[in-house]
């Protein structure tokens, strides 16, 4: 053989994905239950990357399930795997007609109805549920990031530091949020939501996301600031929570089970080597 002679050209095979959004909580999806779709974290924030890749707030991956409709595999832009994502749920819902979605945080359950709500589960409240690094009254947290104090602290499937505020927009979450992300205190780290109390059904937030950053929309921590204002007594069984992108509605079950939901987008339908 001609060693000189270059060698043939492979073309790659072309993988299919799904872009979605829920409030502008972005996700790309890729359709595993049938063949292999092979993701590892360094691929995961190239297609996350909003100027080299794709872009998403979270990459997700159906793959078979034994326990529920189909298993959701997700993974932050920065190529870490989460446990929990309650907008993409709801996309992942809608664009399969799944009932019963299993995680790496359980089995959620799919209500439906026009809002196309989602069951995210009782929220765990303990300090070692958190995660927190050491045992703490969760709903009145003794520490402080400069102007951000006494956090309410829960898991929605995923760990959330609520901070209750008097205007979001003033915050600067894009500085707060990753000193607070990375604390030692939050041993797998912590999605960082500041909530103002517009009324007894109405809350706005931001929210910095775990190994995304600043989001438009976070189905999860719009739960988390339902649920920690519940805690407080501030609102009421169900509250609108404005985000940047988008209003969600969030209420407790009597079950304790957190209803989510909110609008759902089919962006694009794509291919892509992998």
């Amino acid at each position: 053989m001609d060693s000189t002679r270059p060698a043939a050209y492979v073309r790659p095979v072309p993988t299919p994905f799904v872009k979605m959004h829920g409030a502008g909580n972005d996700f790309v999806i890729f359709d595993a239950r049938t063949a292999d779709v092979p993701l590892d974290p360094a691929t995961v924030r190239r297609l996350a990357d909003r100027h080299r890749g794709i872009g998403c707030d979270q990459l997700f991956r159906l793959e078979p399930s034994s326990r529920a409709d189909l298993f959701l595999r997700i993974w932050n832009p920065d190529g870490r795997e989460s446990g929990a994502c309650g907008n993409g749920t709801r996309c992942v819902a809608v664009l399969t007609g799944a009932r019963t979605i299993e995680t790496l945080a359980g089995v959620l359950e799919v209500v439906g109805g026009e809002a196309h709500m989602v069951a995210m589960g009782v929220p765990r409240l303990a300090w070692e549920e958190v995660p927190l690094a050491y045992a703490m009254d969760t709903s009145d947290m003794p520490v402080a990031w400069g102007e951000l104090a006494r956090p309410v602290a829960l898991s929605m499937g995923n760990p959330h530091a609520v901070f209750f505020v008097t205007d979001t927009a003033g915050v600067p979450l894009e500085t707060l949020g990753p000193q607070i992300e990375g604390d030692p205190l939050f041993p797998e780290r912590v999605n960082v939501e500041v909530v103002e109390v517009l009324g007894r059904a109405r809350l706005r937030v931001r929210v910095w996301e775990r190994g995304a950053g600043l989001t438009l929309a976070c189905g999860s921590g719009a739960c988390a600031a339902f649920v920690a204002a519940r805690r407080k007594g501030l609102i009421g069984p169900s509250a609108r929570v404005e985000m940047p992108g988008g209003v969600l509605e969030v209420a407790e079950r009597s079950d304790g089970q957190i209803l989510m939901g909110g609008p759902v987008d089919l962006v694009f339908r794509g291919e892509i080597a992998l």
